[in-house]
Order: structure tokens, then C-alpha cells, then sequence
């Protein structure tokens, strides 16, 4: 078995001393975290210790001594291997720095070595490795690998995937990279002890030389907890507010369910109870419980947190940005008066595709009767929906500067009621695309029902099926009859859905960009890329080894480093669940619907059950039929 080491950076040049740290359990490891230089008095180490237990749930111990060399020290090896009988351990590592020498020697002694310490015996036993000239000491050395690590970067990073729940006892250990990790992380307060401390021990590691601190971080720290309180306060009063019984009302709650404006305001109030709730996460653990777990629930708390609070404040600059160019210059009134010359703009262009398509369009001869009836049956609700624009036409100035102000609140804001006044003004676009629906799904479905008649088979209702079925003469004539009328009318009837699904289509394309990027805003971690661009270590995918020294008469060294996880990786796991729409069909359902004049709705609002369960299953990319979502028309 080799025994692997890991070594911090910072203790390579410590005075001599104790070596303090764990041992992995399952593993044939230890975690050297400092270095208690003397002098000290065992019992006030032993005290040090336990408290650092209670405090840090590690399960740490004195693992050996550290040795080096120093003028005016010559017998602090033999004094600090003499300490092993105080400090009992199944093993006692014995490291030593030489003169010259970039690596470390290291003896690993066992309890039979420690209580024998026969000075005769190992007078003969360094004479015997001198004649075989090294070799049996060489031999003990090989079986020793020395890891170096950062112990700062190690501390506060973070392996991926995260483990969020604690091993059971039926559940796989965790893997010794993992109990690395965690053990240092999880000895914080070990590391506090620096040098400008006035107590009986002095310690070397990360923090030796003094802690850093900010006044305004520890003005952020005291002013959060009562702005927490609140703010939870004020969300309270608001859920009380929503959840009223005239809001209940059927209207209402059919509205709110379909602005775009609602559901935004009802995810924003769930965010801010997520920002406001505590933290859920297990502090500590067991004392000798699996490293990783408690800080992998801890870590997703908060940077689901952090996450919430940068893409809030991210959107309320934005919207503050779009506030301050809204009302400057008159931007208000230039959008207002607008308005109302692109509305008959648009009308003027649509009467004039009626007008194409009651003559003859691209020179097909269609049924003149149908196609005037039709023609006139929009025109009449272009004149309707003309009527309702100059209507309006005083109060769009005022709708659009009240408006203006919800984005102070964000520019999901802002995006959620442009869609929902998108979807007011192209209100004729829907009612047109549902009666060409209606009209072709009915001759589509006529078509496939008489088709069936001459075949001698109907479509059983109970059994889902189609069964064989006698007719007789007058049904087949009429059939007959039926089948021609509803087949010479399909082209102009399909001309007109054809025309009009298209500029459906057109619309709800613009309001799903609308969506997609209310959606963007909402879910994309923000501060998680952030922290991977600046910070790369605090997200690590894995480590990779080098070599850092190999001297002949020392142990192997190598140096840890951290391999950060990828952007990908960290948009996936972290990546906010949100209430945005999904396609509901997959290309094929969608074409045959397009093809058979069903009502195209290819969207399906999360809720918070399948919140979770969606998290993991987003991808980066959006097919194109992703933008077909809600419209927020009152269908």
C-alpha cells in the first residue's frame, strides 16, 4: 500500500513542529491542515484540539511531527518523536526537510516501533541500511507519495457533481477526493488561530500571517439580517393580499393566468421568499459522518441565492436603464403618436391581402360566392378592430408612460407587458387565424368522414376504431354529394387558413423572443458564471497531478491543481427553474396539426411540482417550434 500525503503548500517552509489533520477513513491517506510549532505544552494541544472538533465536526488528530532544520535545534526530531507516546496513533508520521534538498523524508512509524524505541536497535538498524547502502530505506521512502495543495483555493472550492444528501449507511462511501475536499473545508475554524494572536499556541497554514476583513462587508453582514426581516414582512402582507377570495373570481383568475405581466409578478414574489427564506442546508454533521454532503447542500443553497439576488438586480438595472431613455426627450409621446399611423398601416396592408385574395390569387379560380363572403367577413372585423385602435388612441399615451414604471420593478417587466399589449392589439390576427381553423379543421374532418363512406367503414366512437358498415343508396348519393361540394370548397377555405396561420405564426414568433428573453434574464446564473470567469477554482470539475520534485532519498511529490468546471456544465447546474413555456407537441404532432386545422397551442406553463424535475433536463440551445409559445390572447 503507498501512503498518500496531502501536504499544504503553505507549511513546506513552517518551523518545526506538530502536524495536525486526518486521517481518510477507508483510504490509505492522511490530510496534514497545520503545523502547532513549538514550544507548546501537549495538554493545551490536546484542549486545542477537541475544540476544533466541537466546533469543526473533523475528526482531528495529531498525525506525526514536522522537522526543520535550524541552528540551535539539533534535538528536535528526538524530542518530537519522543511526543508520539503523548499523542497515541496506529501510525506516526515522522517528516523532516534536509539541508539542500527541495523534497521531504518522511518514516511512518507504527505503535509496536512507537513503545519499543530501543536506542541499541536502532543504532544496528541504521547501520545495517548504511551497509546495504540505502536500499531498505529507499524501500520505506517509495512506499510514501507527498500531494501538495493549495490550501485556500481547495477550502473554498467546490466538486462537481454535488452531492446534496449524506450517505446512508447502504449508499456508497465517498471517494477519497471528495473526503479531501470536505475536510478541508469544513476545518474553517482551525485556521483562525494567526500569529498575531496572544494565545499559548502558534499554528502555521493559509491564514497564518493575519485575516483579511472589509468594513463594508461586515456593515452588509449587520444590515441584512433586519432587511431580511422586512422585506419577508412585506412579502407575507402581499401573499395575504393575493390569496384573497375576490381574487378567486373566475375572471380574475382566468386573466392572471394568461398576462404575461401576472405570471412574472407571481415568479418575482416566489424568488424573493427563496432570497428571504433560511437556509436549509445541515450545518454541521456527526462527528466521523461523510465529508461533502452538509457542504454540497450548503453550497447549492446559497449559490441558488446568490443567483436569485444578481439576476434581481441585474433586471432592475436594466429596467432602470429603460425608464431613464422612456422618459427622457419625450420618448413617451414620439411612441404614442406612432402608434396609432403603424395600427392603420397594418390594417391598410391587410385589406389589401383580402383584396388579392377575393380576385384571384397567383391565378388560381376560386368559389367567387365563398371567397366574397369570406373577404367581407374579415373586412368587417379589420373596420371593427380599426375602430377599436382610434378608440384607444387618447389613452395610449397614458397606458404607455403608467406602464413605463413597472420597469423600476425590472425588464422582465417591461418584456412581460409588451407581450401582453402585443397581444391586445393583434387581437383580429387571432380571431381570424380561429375562424379559418375552424372552418378548414371542419371541411378536413367532413373530407375524412365521407371518404370513409365510400369505403363501406364509419369511425367507431366506443371503440376507438374503424369498423366496416353497410350503407344504402340515398345515404351514399347524399355522401356523394356532400363529399364534392366540401372538395371543390377546400381551396379557397385552405387559401385563406393557409394566409392567416402565417401571420399567426408571425405574431407569436415575436412574443416568444419576448418570452425567451424574460426567461434568459430570469434563469441564467449570472453570479455561477461570474465565479467560474474570476474565480475558477471555487467550481472544479476534477484535479490533475504533475510532478513537482523526485530527488534521490526523498519521497515522490506531486502538486494538486484544480480543473475548473466548464461554462457548459456550470449554465446546467445551475441554471434557475422558472415558469417559462415549453413546447407541448413535438415537429411531427405540430405539422400534422398545421395540416388538419387544429388550434395550434404549442405551449404548456411549468408549475412548481415538475419545477425541479425540469431543472436538470434543460439544454442550452432552443429548437426553432421553442418560440411557439403562450400568446396570452383570451382564447
Amino acid at each position: 500500500m503507498v501512503l498518500k500525503i496531502f501536504f499544504p503548500q503553505c507549511c513546506n517552509r513552517a518551523e518545526s513542529g506538530l502536524l495536525v489533520g486526518r486521517w481518510i477513513s477507508g483510504h490509505d491517506s492522511a490530510v496534514v491542515l497545520a503545523v502547532i510549532h513549538y514550544p507548546f505544552i501537549p495538554a493545551q494541544v490536546k484542549q486545542y484540539i477537541q475544540q476544533m472538533q466541537a466546533q469543526s465536526r473533523v475528526d482531528l488528530s495529531v498525525l506525526g511531527s514536522w522537522s526543520l532544520p535550524k541552528d540551535g535545534q539539533e534535538g528536535m526530531e528526538s524530542f518530537l518523536r519522543d511526543l508520539s507516546t503523548i499523542f497515541p496513533q496506529e501510525r506516526w508520521l515522522q517528516i523532516r526537510r534536509q539541508f539542500g534538498k527541495t523534497g521531504f523524508s518522511c518514516e511512518v512509524l507504527s505503535r509496536d516501533q512507537i513503545c519499543r524505541k530501543d536506542p541499541g536497535e536502532k543504532a544496528e538498524k541504521k547501520k545495517k541500511s548504511e551497509e546495504d547502502g540505502g536500499d531498505a530505506e529507499r524501500e520505506d521512502e517509495e512506499k510514501v507519495i507527498f500531494i501538495h495543495y493549495e490550501q485556500r483555493k481547495v477550502m473554498l472550492s467546490q466538486l462537481h457533481p454535488v452531492e446534496a444528501q449524506e450517505s446512508g449507511s447502504g449508499s456508497e462511501p465517498h471517494s477519497e477526493l471528495r473526503q479531501v475536499f470536505g475536510t478541508v473545508a469544513r476545518s474553517q475554524p482551525l485556521f483562525v488561530l494567526d500569529r498575531y494572536d496572544d494565545g499559548p499556541l502558534r499554528s502555521t497554514h493559509w491564514q497564518s500571517e493575519g485575516r483579511e476583513a472589509s468594513i463594508v462587508v461586515e456593515l452588509l453582514k449587520q444590515a441584512s439580517v433586519p432587511l431580511g426581516l422586512l422585506l419577508s414582512r412585506m412579502l407575507s402582507v402581499w401573499t395575504w393580499i393575493c390569496s384573497a377570495r375576490i381574487l378567486s373570481v373566475f375572471p380574475l383568475r382566468f386573466l392572471s393566468s394568461k398576462l404575461s405581466t401576472c405570471v412574472q409578478l407571481s415568479y418575482r414574489t416566489e424568488r424573493l421568499q427563496t432570497l428571504c427564506a433560511p437556509q436549509g442546508a445541515p450545518q454541521g454533521a456527526p462527528q466521523g459522518a461523510p465529508q461533502g454532503a452538509p457542504q454540497g447542500a450548503a453550497h447549492m443553497d446559497f449559490m441558488r441565492k446568490a443567483n436569485v439576488l444578481v439576476s434581481i438586480l441585474l433586471d432592475i438595472s436594466l429596467g432602470v436603464l429603460l425608464m431613464s431613455w422612456l422618459y427622457r426627450n419625450q420618448n413617451i409621446a414620439m411612441l404614442a403618436s406612432n402608434m396609432v399611423p403603424a395600427a392603420d398601416r397594418v390594417a391598410q396592408q391587410l385589406e389589401e391581402l383580402l383584396q388579392w385574395l377575393m380576385g384571384a390569387p397567383a391565378g388560381l379560380k376560386m368559389n367567387r360566392a365563398l371567397d366574397q363572403v369570406l373577404g367581407r367577413f374579415f373586412l368587417y372585423h379589420i373596420h371593427l378592430w380599426i375602430s377599436y385602435i382610434h378608440l384607444m388612441a387618447p389613452f395610449i399615451q397614458g397606458i404607455l408612460w403608467y406602464g413605463g414604471l413597472s420597469a423600476c420593478l425590472g425588464l422582465t417587466f417591461a418584456l412581460s407587458l409588451l407581450s401582453d399589449m402585443v397581444a391586445l392589439f393583434t387581437f383580429h390576427i387571432y380571431c381570424f387565424y380561429v375562424y379559418g381553423a375552424r372552418l378548414y379543421c371542419l371541411k378536413i374532418y367532413g373530407l375524412s368522414s365521407l371518404w370513409r363512406l365510400f369505403r363501406g367503414k364509419k369511425w367507431n366512437v366506443l371503440r376507438q376504431r374503424v369498423d366496416s358498415c353497410s350503407y344504402d343508396l340515398d345515404q351514399l348519393f347524399i355522401g356523394t354529394l356532400l363529399f364534392t361540394i366540401l372538395l371543390f370548397l377546400l381551396p379557397t377555405t385552405a387559401l385563406y387558413y393557409l394566409v392567416f396561420t402565417l401571420l399567426r405564426l408571425v405574431v407569436v414568433l415575436f412574443q416568444g423572443v419576448l418570452h425567451l428573453s424574460v426567461d434568459f434574464i430570469n434563469s441564467f446564473p449570472l453570479f455561477a458564471m461570474a465565479l467560474r470567469i474570476c474565480r475558477p477554482y471555487r467550481l472544479a470539475e476534477g484535479v490533475k497531478f504533475r510532478v513537482l520534485c523526485e530527488e534521490p532519498g526523498t519521497a515522490l511529490h506531486l502538486l494538486m491543481e484544480i480543473n475548473p468546471l466548464k461554462c457548459s456544465s456550470v449554465v446546467q447546474t445551475y441554471r434557475t427553474p422558472t415558469y417559462s413555456c415549453y413546447p407541448r407537441d413535438s415537429w411531427a404532432a405540430l405539422v400534422k396539426k398545421l395540416f388538419i386545422g387544429e388550434l395550434i397551442y404549442p405551449w404548456r406553463r411549468k408549475t412548481t411540482n415538475n419545477l425541479g424535475r425540469m431543472e436538470h433536463l434543460f439544454v442550452s440551445t432552443y429548437p426553432l417550434h421553442h418560440l411557439l409559445i403562450v400568446d396570452n390572447n383570451l382564447r
